[in-house]
């Protein structure tokens, strides 16, 4: 039995680890999220175009289901998820994405607003005209072929594109350490920029962008930083600023409507989310200037209506929308493609290109290919002309061909004797027909063309045709030469395809440049008088004098706390944990008497456990003086000044561990520096004290104040108030207790009982 051994390979983790991340973030860079510069195509879009190719699915044939095209594509050139696979056939699809669709979709490929593309079972789907233009030609051998991931099928390195796409419909991707986004261009302007560059290699970037001045989007909207663009074209990076177009229209009873017709292209596919948002500013009042918000967009375009109240500068309304709401975004422009290696080995290297670097690699591209194709032209029509010229022989000696074929046994032995002239074995008519047969010697396309050829091109019409093809071969034939000695008359063929191009896809700009700053936001506040209502529960809402002013006794009932409050103050709580949690007016949600309202833990920082002691709006708060009193016996007075902070949560007093706040009392300076109120404490055991108020010391809201009362082991502070001196009764847990029992002793002294009355 022999023995296994073995082998170990000592590898180093780190190296190991770094040779790995580099290979896979050249495969993402390479192969999944950045597109080739010169058909500006990612792997999964070029094969999704190529497998429609190979399924016959051109703009004049029948859409076909894309669960076909998907499964085609995943099964013979891309081996990854069939949904990255349709979501890539959906977006070559999308107008509001692209300005030249690849594909043309037929049902349910989503919208604007960001609804989702039906299942690929439902779509249908075929080549639109501009995909064409990427895949005329492959079969003339105009790019490289590579075998597919099994080396089962073969696929193209990259397309023949023919039309300057990456710059038409742009692109977006996330690599490995870098991403791309190439923003979309009119394509018009586009070729008209690659032309003149033919023209003048040497131009300049200001001149290449007369004809092409700036992205052109499928949305439109306008461009607000015109003039950083020059430098954005130049470094191949930089933001552009977009903002929706607005128009402004007369709406009802004296209101205006702000009308947004066109979206920044940041949103597109996301329409709804911008009207949801606008509608949600508009509810909460963060722009009290908005009536209401509703979308009436259709078919024939966008129409999101900003309905204005009455009397309200739109401008300035405008101006806030700008800056809280995506009607004006930024659009980070990176010009980052894959260049080819001069190897040619395929691997290409992610290159940032600026405008002149990328059309100038485009026109590279097209010289390749127009040289291949002209070639091939010029190789096939040499082959043809050699037929036809066998062909216009072979009529010259057609009595001579005739003969040979009836004296000969067999196709080979004619064949021979036409390539040949071997006459062994073929019965000729006379020895000059012999003679003359050995000296014919057409080539071997020549002679089977003969052989194939009917009796019907024997007639003189025929023999015209051969001949007027014969001139026309040799004119395509010349043509080419020309072509391929000439860079200039190469040029010429290549700017009157891409003329042709022009008047096929060219349209309007829809994009506005302009050059301005965002102006700020003047919040024009209406000051008005709230109630703040917060039931047992603590749902909590905000509701206007007048619907307050409309509900009976019976519903106020239903509130343990109700806080008269401007709009603009602020809501303090103050809870048994220390704490003073602040909700602004503005945040707290509007509503009817009816409605249940908004937990008010949610509104502010409140922890589940906390208990709200004190509700008060901080315009009370600031001139006044508070009084806490807390389990342990502590007490102290604190100046309402101490909380005037910008901060959401803040600890209101020191408390020991353990220790929590029994009561927080609002009360006036007067009241406690004239002694106006009594203080009465009620300990869990019955033990109460009384003394005025004027004794208890005012401290620093960081202090944790000072004894009020001696309490036994066990009893704790469950209860205090601030009376007048006069009042017989104080009201704890709904039960009336004996004020006039309450001993006036000093602080520290121990309690008594309180009776009930």
């Amino acid at each position: 039995m022999s023995q296994m051994t073995d082998t170990v390979i000592q590898l180093d983790f780190s190296e190991e680890m770094k040779n790995s991340y580099r290979d896979y973030a050249v495969s993402v860079i390479v192969s999944r999220a950045v597109p080739d510069v010169r058909d500006g195509l990612k792997p999964v879009q070029r094969r999704i175009l190529y497998a429609m190719k190979e399924l016959g699915l051109s703009p004049d044939k029948p859409h076909r289901k894309s669960a076909r095209i998907v499964g085609d594509t995943m099964g013979k050139y891309h081996p990854h998820g069939d949904s990255s696979i349709y979501d890539a056939l959906v977006h070559m699809t999308e107008e509001y994405s692209l300005n030249t669709p690849l594909v043309d979709g037929h049902g349910n490929f989503g919208s604007i607003d960001g609804d989702g593309a039906a299942a690929m079972r439902y779509t249908e789907a075929r080549l639109s005209p501009a995909a064409m233009t990427m895949l005329a030609n492959l079969e003339k051998g105009l790019v490289e072929f590579i075998p597919n991931f099994d080396n089962s099928e073969k696929e193209p390195r990259v397309l023949p594109a023919m039309l300057p796409n990456l710059l038409i419909n742009g692109t977006t991707g996330i690599a490995v350490g870098m991403a791309t986004n190439i923003p979309p261009h009119n394509p018009g302007e586009v070729i008209d920029a690659v032309i003149a560059y033919m023209d003048r290699p040497g131009i300049s970037l200001d001149k290449l962008m007369d004809y092409m001045p700036a992205p052109d989007f499928p949305t439109g909207g306008i461009i607000t930083n015109a003039s950083e663009l020059r430098e954005i074209y130049e470094k191949g990076e930089g933001k552009i600023r977009l903002r929706a177009k607005t128009e402004v229209e007369k709406g009802e009873n004296g209101r205006k409507n702000i009308i947004i017709t066109e979206i920044p292209y940041t949103i597109s596919g996301n329409k709804a989310k911008l009207v949801e948002n606008l509608a949600s500013l508009a509810r909460e009042k963060v722009f009290d200037e908005i009536y209401d918000v509703r979308d009436e967009s259709s078919k024939e375009g966008i129409r999101i209506v900003i309905e204005v109240k009455k009397d309200r500068n739109i401008e300035n309304l405008l101006n806030g929308l700008y800056k809280k709401t995506q009607m004006e975004d930024t659009y980070g422009v990176n010009l980052l493609a894959i260049k080819p290696t001069e190897e040619g080995n395929g691997q290409g290297q992610p290159k940032v290109f600026n405008l002149k670097s990328m059309i100038e690699e485009f026109v590279l591209f097209q010289e390749e290919l127009y040289t291949k194709e002209y070639r091939f032209l010029l190789e096939k029509a040499k082959k043809r002309l050699e037929i036809v010229e066998g062909l216009m022989k072979a009529t010259d000696a057609i009595d001579l061909i005739i003969e040979i074929l009836r004296g000969s046994s067999s196709v080979k032995q004619a064949r021979a004797c036409l390539i040949e002239g071997i006459t062994d074995g073929i019965k000729f008519k006379s020895e000059a027909s012999q003679k003359q047969a050995k000296t014919l010697l057409f080539t071997e396309p020549q002679a089977d063309a003969i052989l194939a050829m009917p009796l019907g091109k024997l007639i003189g019409l025929e023999i015209l045709k051969l001949h007027e093809e014969n001139d026309s071969l040799l004119a395509d034939i010349a043509e080419c030469q020309k072509v391929l000695s000439d860079v200039k008359a190469l040029y010429k063929v290549i700017k009157t395809r891409l003329r042709e191009y022009k008047k096929q896809f060219a349209t309007a700009r829809k994009t506005m440049l302009i050059d301005t700053v965002t102006k700020a936001y003047v919040e024009k506040v209406v000051v008005e008088d709230l109630y703040i209502c917060i039931d047992r529960f603590g749902y909590t809402k905000a509701v206007d004098t007048a619907a307050f002013g409309r509900a009976g006794e019976d519903t106020k009932k239903e509130f343990t706390q109700i806080v008269k409050m401007k709009n603009t103050d602020r809501l303090c709580i103050f809870t048994n944990a220390g704490n003073m949690h602040q909700v602004k007016a503005d945040k707290i949600p509007r509503c009817k008497m009816k409605d249940k309202g908004t937990l008010i833990h949610s509104l502010c920082k409140m922890e589940n456990a906390e208990e709200g002691l004190l509700y008060v709006c901080f315009e009370d708060l600031f001139e006044s003086m508070l009084m806490f009193t807390t389990k342990s016996g502590y007490i102290k007075l604190v100046s309402g000044v101490e909380f005037d902070t910008a901060r959401l949560q803040v600890a209101a007093t020191k408390l020991d561990e353990e220790d929590k706040l029994v009561d927080v009392s609002l009360l006036t300076a007067g009241e406690v520096l004239d002694g106006r109120k009594k203080v009465i404490l009620l300990t869990d055991k019955g033990l109460s004290l009384g003394f005025p108020i004027n004794e208890i010391s005012e401290l620093k809201k960081a202090s944790r104040g000072v004894k009020a009362i001696s309490l036994d082991k066990g009893d704790f502070l469950v209860f205090a108030t601030a009376v007048e001196p006069s009042a017989e009764t104080f009201v704890y847990n709904g039960k009336e207790l004996n004020a006039r029992r309450v001993r006036n002793r000093k602080r520290a002294a121990k309690g008594q009982k309180a009776t009930l009355e």
